[in-house]
């Protein structure tokens, strides 16, 4: 019982992974910009939804009703004004343009918030479980995951079936062909990026919601999100949703073996996966 219980709470922590981890796939994975403040934007909208929360008295779903939004433009304006005058075919200039955007962002919290932990009220919903054959199942990590599978079907269907995710798809196969074509690349990567942090409005408030945060708690966001989106594969939506199930897993698994062992254990999974499968599970050769 106590491995199935493993399992469970492996599963319902790699959806909270999955939401770090969309924004990664669609960047990372199919536009191939390298974006180091990934997890430090996460941390922005957390630390931002906190303090509103704090501030005018609001809860959860009206923070998300902001942070959304304001990560779309958060998203839209790191394109307009950072990345789209340096991503190109080579990926180094936009890793080292992010990187400086990663530390910018860390002492500009520190400098706000300073280096303390918070965390987002939830009125208790934090708090609460079902009791399903001694198993005990976490109500907020519950919606996590359904709300993980919502936005990756979403995201995927975006890609899939809209005008928007084949001109996407195919600026990021080659960018002066689909120029070509009429499509605007800039315009294109703007909104998807805009999307990509978007979605880190839901994981800003479900990670304040489930523990405390702290400026500079990015890193560790950061890492999941690769990680999950190598194991499942770039380029590939549900690939990342899996690959985040597979880190969740294999950490709840090394946390039943020993307290020390469950974030190692995810580690550890990856690199075996990047020596075996380098592609990724989802991933073609």
């Amino acid at each position: 019982m106590q491995w199935f219980d493993a399992l469970v709470q492996g599963i319902l922590l790699g959806g909270m992974y999955a939401q770090y981890a969309l924004g990664m796939a669609l960047m990372f994975g199919v536009m191939r910009i390298v974006n180091i403040s990934h997890g430090d934007l996460v941390i922005l909208l957390s630390l931002i939804g906190i303090s509103m929360a704090a501030a005018w008295g609001l809860g959860p779903l009206a923070v998300l009703a902001i942070l959304v939004p304001l990560g779309l433009f958060l998203g839209w304006l790191l394109q307009k004004a950072v990345l789209n005058k340096v991503v190109g075919s080579d990926p180094l200039p936009s890793l080292i343009a992010t990187f400086g955007l990663s530390i910018a962002l860390q002492n500009l919290m520190l400098q706000i918030w300073s280096a303390n932990s918070r965390s987002l009220p939830g009125g208790g919903i934090e708090s609460r479980s079902v009791d399903i054959g001694g198993i005990y199942i976490g109500l907020l990590p519950v919606i996590v995951l359904v709300v993980a599978v919502a936005l990756t079907w979403g995201l995927d269907l975006m890609l899939k079936k809209t005008r928007f995710g084949r001109a996407l798809r195919a600026a990021a196969a080659d960018v002066e062909a689909a120029a070509m074509t009429g499509i605007n690349p800039r315009a294109v990567y703007a909104l998807a990026t805009a999307v990509a942090v978007g979605i880190l409005g839901f994981a800003a408030v479900f990670q304040s919601l489930r523990s405390t945060v702290a400026p500079a708690d990015g890193a560790a966001q950061l890492i999941y999100a690769f990680e999950a989106v190598i194991i499942g594969g770039m380029g590939s939506v549900w690939g990342a949703f899996i690959g985040s199930m597979v880190l969740g897993i294999s950490q709840g698994i090394g946390f039943r073996i020993d307290p020390g062992f469950g974030v190692l254990a995810g580690h550890l999974v990856f690199l075996i996966v990047l020596a075996t499968r380098p592609q990724g599970l989802f991933g073609k050769a």
